[in-house]
């Protein structure tokens, strides 16, 4: 059972509060804001696990002039957020350390701000703003790489400018927002079950996760009570999602290193596990398994044959590391410190590859796991996320054996205190997936806020890759690997 805190402050009393959380070991997961009668509702979300506590502080601003203080003094993602919520909605971070733009572009209208509820259709789009203020690097022998916004394949758009001397990267800058969907938007004004689909697709290599995420906060919204068994089938699912974006990932890194037969080996594994994926929901990438509700599943994976699968995969990561030049290629490249990893708010397999013990399937539970201890490293190299991967897909294997194993009459867990609003927190295969809806009196979603992990390890990438060798970004891109979708909504 979760502890949910609700507090309404003034905006002069968001800085003590914020303080005094951050000092209690939370994190801040969100800020959403929406535009109503008078002004703006902000609702900052702060989360700490064992126990599971989520602490809402909530406050109003005007609608002339809005404002509020800014807390990226105190938190880094704050600053993110802060910096999205002026360029959608306008409302200014007071003292904000980098008031340069985040999600708008040159060429979006000056003045225009896509989620008021008075926006409009856009204006004819220019180039008002100018080009985006990059730091310009100078000094003996530097020159500049820019790379994108278009790439080769099938990836999607992102910028980034390498401020470069030698081979030496010395400043990376990735810039985003490129595709922005308007995702957040097209939410509003649906029912909660028409919202599914939309949130299943916010980043498609994702689905369970979103879908996931939204289903729970709908739920705790709404009062709708989910059995323990539908639980369980949800997670089920959840680490069915992590393994083939896992194997995935492996494959590529070794790729990225020439060593090509074991990136064709996971291509091999992974189709495997995209066929038990249909087996089990009817769709290869598990859409349609998680239901408001519950869960739809057609048949449960064997375990045999994911215990046939591990050992496979278990194979293939012995097999890359036993290899001298894959070894050196991963151990020490890109380096990012735990320091660095828990100042910027990283989550997921970047955090824990660099010692960071955050983990939502313990933390912020929504069935029970027993003594789940996630994988964690401390190098957090490339070599740290390469064996976090593979750690966790035996990890998984194990927690899919588990649930499937757990008997059917275990007791159903009470259903959730009923508000006009609702949280969900789940360990997506990247990292911890919140989702904050908000429901109007007639039931339809009037705010739905949506943050991927990759919103918050975007901002890692340039930091790992300080003094690394431009050859080396492909590689450590990958063992990366963040989604340029679910993070330009």
């Amino acid at each position: 059972m979760s502890i949910r805190t609700i507090a309404d402050i003034s905006p002069a009393e968001l800085p003590e509060h914020a303080a005094r959380l951050l000092a209690d070991g939370h994190r801040l997961a969100l800020i959403s804001a929406r535009q109503d009668t008078g002004g703006f509702a902000l609702a900052y979300l702060f989360v700490a696990g064992r126990p599971d506590r989520r602490t809402e502080l909530r406050l109003r601003v005007p609608s002339e002039q809005p404002a509020v203080p800014s807390l990226a003094g105190l938190s880094f993602p704050a600053g993110r957020f802060e910096r999205e919520i002026r360029d959608l909605y306008g409302i200014t971070p007071l003292d904000h350390p980098l008031p340069r733009r985040l999600v708008r572009h040159h060429h979006w209208p000056r003045g225009w701000y896509p989620m008021r509820t008075d926006a409009g259709p856009p204006p004819s789009f220019g180039d008002p703003e100018g080009p985006y203020p990059f730091v310009t690097v100078e000094g003996q022998g530097v020159y500049e790489i820019p790379v994108g916004p278009v790439h080769a394949g099938l990836i999607e758009p992102g910028h980034f400018r390498f401020s470069v001397v030698g081979e030496t990267i010395i400043k990376l800058k990735a810039r985003l927002w490129f595709v922005h969907k308007g995702i957040e938007k097209l939410f509003e004004g649906r029912h909660p079950a028409d919202g599914l689909e939309l949130a299943e697709r916010v980043s498609g290599d994702t689905g369970v996760g979103h879908a996931l995420a939204y289903c729970l906060a709908v739920e705790e919204a709404t009062q709708v009570p989910v059995s323990a068994q539908a639980q369980r089938a949800r997670a089920v699912l959840l680490e069915l999602e992590r393994l083939y974006n896992h194997v995935t990932d492996l494959g590529a890194l070794c790729n990225d290193v020439a060593f090509s037969i074991l990136h064709a080996h996971t291509g091999r594994i992974r189709e495997q596990l995209l066929r038990l994926n249909a087996e089990v929901t009817g769709h290869r990438l598990l859409r349609g398994g998680v239901r408001l509700g519950g869960a739809h599943l057609k048949a449960l994976p064997d375990p045999d044959r994911l215990h046939a699968i591990g050992a496979d995969v278990a194979e293939i990561a012995e097999l890359a590391l036993r290899h001298s030049v894959v070894a050196d290629r991963f151990t020490g490249t890109a380096v990012l410190s735990g320091e660095a990893a828990r100042d910027l708010g990283t989550l997921g397999y970047v955090a824990r590859a660099s010692g960071l013990d955050l983990d939502a399937r313990r933390d912020h539970p929504f069935t029970d796991l027993g003594d789940f201890t996630p994988a964690r490293r401390t190098s957090g190299d490339v070599l740290a996320r390469f064996q976090i991967r593979a750690e966790e897909i035996a990890a998984s294997i194990a927690l899919i054996t588990q649930l499937i194993d757990e008997p059917t009459a275990a007791a159903d867990p009470p259903p959730p205190e009923g508000s006009s609003s609702g949280v969900g927190l789940v360990e997506g295969w990247r990292g911890t997936i919140a989702h904050r809806i908000e429901l109007a009196p007639d039931g339809t979603l009037i705010r739905v806020k949506v943050v991927d992990p990759s919103f918050f390890n975007w901002p890692a990438l340039p930091v790992a890759l300080n003094s690394a060798i431009v050859p080396d970004f492909p590689l450590v891109n990958k063992s990366f690997n963040l989604s340029y979708a679910g993070n330009d909504l």
